[in-house]
C-alpha cells in the first residue's frame, strides 16, 4: 500500500511539473505574443477616444464599458474560434479576410480625412449613409466595427508568433493575450476620457489630503493641505487645459492609424498573392530615408514607412467613398426596401 501510494504521488507530482511547465510556457508564448502585436495595440488605443468626443461626462465611461465588453466579444466570442478554425481547415482565407478588414479601415481613415477637408461634401456623405437611429448607438456600433478589424489583426499577428502546437495552447494564448490587450487599451482609453474631470476636482479642492483621507469637513486642515494644495490645484489646472488638446492630437492620430494599418494589411496581402513590388518599393525607400539619418535610423525607417502605408490607405478609402455612396449604399436600400414589401401583409 505504501509503495503504491509513494507511486501515485510520484505520478500527481510529475503531472503537476508538466502543468507548470505548460502554464509557464502559455505565459510567455502570451507575452510574445502580446510584445508583437504592440503597434495594433498603439493603433487600436488611438483610434478609440475619438468615438467619446462630443458626449456628456456621465456618458463618458458608459461608452468606454460598452466598447471595451464589445471588443471582448469580437476577440473571444468572434475571433478566437474563426482564427483557429481557419488556420486548421482553410488557411488560405485568412489573407483576404484581414484585407477586406483592412479596406473597411481604408474606408473609415479617409472618410475623417474628407470630412476634415471638404466638410459640406462630407455632411452629404454621411447623410446619405447614416441609418437613423440613436446617436450614442451608432458611435459605439462604429467603433466595435473597427475594433472588430483592429483585433482581427492582433488575432492574426498572435496566432503567426505562436509555434505549432496543440489547439488548445493556441486558443489559451490568444485568450490571455486578447483579455489582456482589451484591459490595457480601454482601461488607458477611460483614465484619458476622465483626465480633465480628474483635473476640475484638483483645481478645486482646498484639501487635497484631508479630502484624500476622508477626514470630515469641518475639522482643521492638514499642513500638508497647505502645501500641496497650490501644486495640486496647478496641476488640475494644466490637465482641464491640456485634455482638449491630448484627445485632438489622439483624433488625428487615430485616423491616421486607420489609414496606415489598412495600407499595410493590404500591401502585406499582396506580397502574399506575388505581388511584392509595392511592398518592396516602400521597404527600400524606408530603408534609405533610415540609412540617412543614422542615429534615428528606426524610427525614421518606421514614420516613411507608416507614411507611406498611409497614403495607399488614402487612395484606397477615396475609391472606396463613392462606391459606398452611389453603389453599396442605394444597393442596400433597395434590397432593405424589397424585404419590407415582400414581408408586408396583403390587404
Amino acid at each position: 500500500m505504501s509503495i503504491g501510494l509513494i507511486a501515485l504521488l510520484d505520478d500527481i507530482a510529475a503531472i503537476a511539473k508538466v502543468a507548470a511547465a505548460s502554464l509557464d510556457d502559455v505565459a510567455a508564448q502570451a507575452a510574445k505574443a502580446g510584445a508583437k502585436a504592440a503597434g495594433v495595440v498603439i493603433d487600436d488605443a488611438a483610434v478609440t477616444p475619438r468615438y467619446v468626443t462630443g458626449f456628456s461626462a456621465a456618458r463618458e465611461l458608459p461608452i468606454v464599458g460598452k466598447i471595451a465588453l464589445g471588443s471582448l466579444k469580437n476577440k473571444l466570442i468572434y475571433l478566437l474560434p474563426l482564427a483557429l478554425l481557419l488556420s486548421l481547415f482553410a488557411p488560405w482565407a485568412i489573407t483576404p479576410l484581414l484585407m477586406i478588414g483592412g479596406a473597411y479601415l481604408c474606408y473609415e481613415g479617409s472618410e475623417k480625412v474628407f470630412g476634415a477637408l471638404f466638410p459640406h461634401g462630407a455632411h452629404e456623405h454621411e447623410r446619405a449613409t447614416q441609418i437613423a437611429g440613436n446617436v450614442e448607438d451608432e458611435k459605439v456600433s462604429s467603433a466595435i466595427k473597427t475594433d472588430f478589424i483592429l483585433s482581427a489583426e492582433i488575432m492574426a499577428i498572435t496566432l503567426a508568433s505562436i509555434p505549432t502546437g496543440s489547439t488548445w495552447m493556441q486558443a489559451v494564448v490568444l485568450a490571455i493575450v486578447g483579455i489582456g490587450i482589451t484591459a490595457l487599451v480601454y482601461g488607458g482609453v477611460a483614465l484619458i476620457v476622465k483626465a480633465d474631470d480628474v483635473g476640475v476636482a484638483l483645481a478645486r479642492a482646498p484639501r487635497p489630503v484631508s479630502s484624500l483621507l476622508r477626514r470630515v469637513p469641518e475639522s482643521a486642515p492638514l499642513h500638508t493641505d497647505r502645501l500641496l494644495a497650490p501644486l495640486t490645484r496647478a496641476f488640475g489646472r494644466g490637465l482641464v487645459k491640456a485634455m482638449p488638446v491630448l484627445l485632438q492630437t489622439l483624433a488625428i492620430l487615430g485616423t491616421a492609424a486607420m489609414v496606415w494599418v489598412g495600407g499595410g494589411i493590404i500591401i502585406h496581402g499582396l506580397e502574399g498573392y506575388g505581388f511584392a513590388g509595392l511592398g518592396h518599393v516602400i521597404h527600400d525607400i524606408a530603408a534609405a530615408a533610415g540609412h540617412a539619418v543614422p542615429s534615428l535610423g528606426g524610427a525614421v525607417e518606421w514614420l516613411v514607412s507608416a507614411a507611406a502605408s498611409g497614403l495607399v490607405g488614402l487612395l484606397i478609402g477615396a475609391i472606396l467613398i463613392p462606391l459606398v455612396h452611389f453603389v453599396a449604399v442605394p444597393l442596400v436600400r433597395a434590397l432593405r426596401g424589397g424585404r419590407r414589401k415582400a414581408g408586408k401583409p396583403s390587404v
